[in-house]
């Protein structure tokens, strides 16, 4: 079955809320609610901002200087990591089932819990249920590297849809140009961005993707106020428990660079566009990075897709 229209369109949506950091119930309540928002306005592709699942811990420092922790800062990580979810697991079984409930599919970023850490990942499902995949965050930034573990080239994911292959690369990883350059030779068309990057510079960062890929990106980041997160942690950002600590931007972009909507940095909203899907086929006429823009005979980029666990069993 498919949902683009006889024109070629298709309506897609850009969730931009504020988590309930961490509780993961609660959090997964809430993308239930808005997925169901956004499926009513006729979206058939949905996308929820990074880390939408157990929450972005914003203005924490989990007490940590160079050579010493603190208690209080290995309390706030236990705490985090306790409320991260497993993949496959009951909370993904929810997710899914509200994809399948508005036929729908949905991209979504959550913090996966394998072993003793927590990795930054996304998750797509499709509009039956399924769990199609996942992509984890290859490279966290700055002090994200002492929160959440790196993945490897195994999660590079681009999912088949009647609206175009849909893929995801999350926050400052959309500016690793060898990452981008692997997503363009996977032939994503429908490429997913969601951040908690509410800069300025961020919007003209995500209009260059469009234009490089020729590609339709989608980006949504939180809208997030210190009162949001639990009273058991440090918040080092702002004076009040109004202060925002994320103020969104979340955008859609066309192939050429055309800004479809947002960026809004009024509050929690879905933003929406029609997408006219023939548009990229305008837009490779004269550039595709990965095709006939390309000179494999100066540079080639070798990509190693195979996982690396830490340990290796043989019989």
């Amino acid at each position: 079955m498919t949902s683009v229209t006889t024109d070629g369109r298709v309506r897609v949506a850009v969730v931009q809320a504020g988590s309930v950091p961490f509780d993961s119930s609660a959090c997964v309540d809430k993308a239930i609610r808005l997925t169901a928002d956004a499926a009513a306005n006729g979206a058939k592709l949905v996308l929820f901002p990074e880390a939408f699942i157990v929450g972005y811990p914003k203005g924490l420092n989990y007490g940590l200087v160079v050579g010493a922790r603190d208690p209080a800062g290995r309390e706030e990580f236990r705490l985090y990591l306790d409320a991260a979810i497993d993949v496959p697991g009951p909370h993904t079984q929810r997710l899914g089932e509200a994809a399948a409930a508005h036929r729908v599919y949905l991209v979504i970023g959550v913090i996966e819990r394998e072993l003793g850490t927590c990795y930054c990942s996304v998750l797509f499902f499709g509009p039956d249920g399924a769990l199609l995949g996942k992509h984890r965050k290859l490279m966290p930034t700055a002090m994200e590297r002492m929160i959440w573990g790196f993945g490897d080239g195994s999660t590079l994911t681009v999912v088949d849809s009647p609206y175009g292959r849909i893929g995801s690369v999350i926050c400052w990883e959309n500016y690793m140009p060898m990452l981008r350059m692997a997503m363009y030779a996977k032939n994503v068309q429908l490429y997913c961005a969601p951040t908690a990057d509410d800069r300025d510079t961020w919007l003209p960062s995500m209009q260059h993707i469009a234009l490089e890929g020729r590609c339709f990106v989608l980006t949504a980041c939180q809208f997030l106020r210190k009162a949001d997160l639990p009273a058991s942690v440090r918040v080092s950002l702002g004076d009040s428990p109004d202060a925002v600590l994320m103020r969104g931007g979340s955008a859609i972009v066309s192939p050429l660079g055309k800004v479809l909507a947002g960026p809004n940095f009024e509050g929690e909203t879905i933003l929406t566009a029609d997408l006219d899907l023939a548009d990229i086929g305008r837009g490779k006429f004269d550039f595709d990075a990965a095709g006939h823009y390309s000179r494999p005979d100066v540079f080639q980029l070798v990509v190693n897709e195979k996982p690396m666990p830490a340990v290796v069993t043989k019989s």
